[in-house]
């Protein structure tokens, strides 16, 4: 069992657009920083203040964080397209420019279609770790792009023609980045079997698969024992 961490209560150190992305940053004090830190990505129709509490967390281990709108999503400008992988990429590069590292080590963590997201931009992003939380399949999101179920803003056939070009299964197979997945066996939305597969052909011995008994599509981001988990994977990843 790990610990929940102290939660620390503050605000965004800035809340601002940048490139038409929307994105909240969260600097600890220079005296309690550690150099490094944590790219937040949130999941279909959701938005960066549904993170805001993870935030809060890595803050106060000493990490910087910024979490964003993706595109049709919060305040963000423009229908989500293709420009997925360099929206991350932008805010990672703004990530670290206000740590003051162009190099510092950054871990990434997303939900559902974030978990998709942050796996795929790993390694553009040269991330030392990635957390994804029930990470979406993108046959699932594509069947969500023509349904009711996804309720955002999107050019659909951009998007759905970057779904099609961008499987998870290779890059899991390739990547030697330590991913830990996280999934809730009661998950309504993406089954828990879809991680199990994932992490059958895991590449980096750091990797791990935990699921958890029961629960829902949602349940798991906001847990502070999972929370304390995924900031100690990204931990032991950058300091290993």
């Amino acid at each position: 069992m790990v610990r929940p961490r102290p939660v620390t209560v503050a605000l965004p150190t800035e809340v601002a657009v940048r490139d038409g992305l929307a994105y909240s940053l969260w600097l600890p004090p220079p005296g309690r920083a550690n150099g490094a830190g944590v790219l937040i990505l949130h999941g279909a129709g959701s938005c960066k203040e549904s993170h805001h509490d993870f935030a809060r967390v890595v803050l106060g281990a000493g990490f910087a964080a910024l979490a964003f709108d993706q595109r049709g999503h919060g305040d963000s400008d423009a229908p989500m397209d293709g420009r997925v992988l360099e929206d991350i990429a932008a805010m990672a590069s703004k990530l670290r420019e206000r740590i003051g590292d162009p190099r510092a080590p950054l871990g990434l963590r997303g939900s559902s279609m974030g978990g998709y997201l942050a796996i795929l931009a790993a390694v553009l992003v040269d991330a030392a770790a990635v957390v994804a939380i029930c990470p979406a399949s993108p046959e699932g999101l594509r069947r969500g792009l023509h349904g009711e179920s996804l309720r955002f803003e999107a050019d659909v056939p951009a998007l759905e023609a970057f779904l099609s070009a961008h499987d998870l299964a290779p890059v899991v197979e390739s990547l030697a980045v330590p991913l830990l997945l996280l999934h809730a066996e009661g998950d309504e939305q993406v089954p828990v079997q879809h991680s199990r597969e994932l992490a059958r052909n895991f590449a980096s011995p750091a990797s791990r698969l935990i699921t958890v008994p029961g629960g829902h599509h949602r349940s798991i981001q906001h847990d502070p024992e999972l929370q304390a988990a995924s900031l100690r994977f990204i931990e032991q990843a950058i300091a290993g």
